[in-house]
């Protein structure tokens, strides 16, 4: 299985990069640690031919094709076929063996069968497989019950003889913050629809979900818009073959659902936007050499927010994604925009005078922000923003998410829970910056809540985000530059933080 690949590199890279003993590999430990779990010295086998998944509720298809993916998973086979050798009868002698167990009772209570992840849905779940061969897993929603049967086969191991085993298990579990993202950048490296999708895999091993799709950038659109076609064909790579067409963004979607991972859109603006400009003539800003009046050729900056055309534009894009994309929420940017390009721009500093903001051209890019805030809200969407659209003090629905990322994160936590919003932190999980093969341990220690806040101020922290941009990572290094960085803070977002740490976390993963 791939996470048993992720297994060997994670222990590789501990036992390389520090001065530790071997790690010797655990049997059957769960990741992320559960809230409450007793695992017994007692233990089962599972028989591929005889095993099943009984659920007796109603008719629910994203939880029968679950447990079809499961038990292709926890069954996929190995180099060694599953036989039932002398080696296994060695078990049946042991007094802790005790038996064969044949089915999994799965019970949705209330027998609601929910289709779509959404923020706050509730994903608790208990899982039994007591000492009578008898396995439950028990909970309200159907995202409950994919985290349980994550958990399951967690739970599983195998021997050399290629037999399964699971140990009488008691779990209680659910994740500490609702929302637990991974932010993929497509942008300044194409990354192909089946890295995607593995990654999407490897994010439901760990529990995440929500994959926050940076999915354009300054270097490259390859979103190809119904509406606007034009911006993929001159602003991506290449328009033939490094795009996403509406059908490959459709089945990146619904593969997500069916793992119970929400997928949220990033458009950035009014910055990271220089390969919207080839596309969408008059939509970005015209630089000027020195201030002279003299036209930079070629010389553009972020889009213009001074032309009725812009919002005119925005309002036809993003009708088009937010009805694409199901999710409530939509990120919409608005961090690291360069005012060089508007200052130096004669009828941006004639707007700039008319409308009273003098030389601060932080309040020209607040009145950008506010109307695309509401047109997101007019388009019945909830709006993420990046942390400067906070600072800058633009007018934000109380409903807004402000999403941290710059230095000083804790003080910056403080200010926006203190002033009514909900937070997401990412400052300290930029994974893309590759230090060492031991580096995770930076990342494992991050605590959102680590800013001395009221309860009231810890309730609106929502949790966190993993970010990988992608420039220097493609394709050919995504996955192994994630993974299995990625488990340490899957593993803060979810667990009680004060029953985890880094030296116990070796053994279990």
């Amino acid at each position: 299985m791939f996470v048993f690949k992720l297994t060997i590199l994670f222990i590789f890279a501990l036992s390389f990069a520090h001065s530790w003993d071997v790690v010797i590999q655990s049997k059957g430990a769960v990741w992320p640690m559960p809230q409450f779990q007793q695992i017994s010295s007692s233990f089962f086998n599972l028989n591929s031919t005889t095993f099943q998944f009984n659920y007796n509720g109603t008719e629910c298809k994203i939880l029968n094709d679950a447990f079809s993916r499961y038990m292709s998973l926890i069954f996929k086979p190995q180099r060694l076929p599953q036989t039932y050798s002398n080696r296994f009868k060695k078990y049946q002698k042991n007094d802790n063996y005790k038996g064969q167990i044949d089915q999994l009772n799965v019970n949705l209570v209330g027998d609601i069968c929910e289709t779509w992840p959404y923020l706050g849905m509730d994903e608790r779940y208990e899982l039994t497989i007591s000492a009578s061969t008898v396995a439950n897993l028990i909970s309200v929603s159907v995202w409950g019950i994919f985290r349980g049967l994550e958990t399951f086969s967690h739970l599983t191991y195998r021997d050399n003889s290629n037999n399964i085993f699971i140990n009488v298990s008691h779990i209680v579990d659910y994740p500490r913050f609702q929302h637990r993202g991974v932010l993929l950048d497509t942008s300044r490296h194409y990354v192909p629809k089946a890295v995607i999708l593995q990654n999407l895999d490897a994010m439901t091993y760990n529990k995440y979900n929500v994959f926050h799709w940076h999915i354009v950038d300054d270097q490259s659109f390859p979103y190809q818009s119904t509406n606007f076609p034009s911006i993929s064909d001159k602003g991506a790579y290449i328009p033939s073959t490094h795009i996403y067409t509406i059908n490959e963004v459709v089945e990146i979607i619904d593969y997500a659902r069916q793992r119970g991972i929400r997928v949220i859109a990033e458009f950035d603006t009014p910055g990271h936007s220089l390969s919207w400009g080839p596309g969408i003539s008059g939509l970005l800003t015209q630089c000027y050499a020195n201030h002279s009046g003299t036209i930079e050729p070629d010389g553009y900056g972020p889009i213009n927010p001074i032309l009725n055309s812009t919002y005119e534009f925005l309002q036809q894009l993003y009708a088009e994604i937010t009805k694409l994309f199901p999710d409530e929420y939509i990120h919409v940017g608005g961090d690291e925009v360069s005012f060089n390009c508007w200052q130096s721009n004669p009828d941006i500093n004639q707007f700039m005078k008319t409308m009273g903001f003098g030389t601060d051209y932080a309040k020209l890019e607040s009145y950008y922000m506010a109307k695309l805030l509401k047109t997101v809200s007019q388009l019945e969407k909830t709006s993420i923003v990046w942390q400067e659209v906070f600072d800058n003090e633009v007018q934000l629905n109380q409903d807004t998410i402000v999403h941290v990322w710059k230095a000083d994160p804790m003080s910056e936590m403080k200010n926006v829970t203190s002033s009514g919003y909900r937070a997401l932190l990412s400052t300290c999980w930029y994974l893309n910056d590759f230090q060492m093969a031991n580096d995770w341990i930076q990342f494992y220690p991050c605590e959102p809540l680590d800013f001395n806040g009221t309860a009231k101020e810890n309730d609106l922290v929502l949790g966190g985000e993993t970010c990988m941009w992608a420039e220097y990572v493609d394709s050919t290094n995504l996955i192994s530059r994630l993974w299995p960085r990625a488990l340490a803070p899957a593993e803060r977002l979810w667990s009680n933080m004060t029953e985890i740490g880094r030296a116990s976390c070796r053994e279990r993963v």
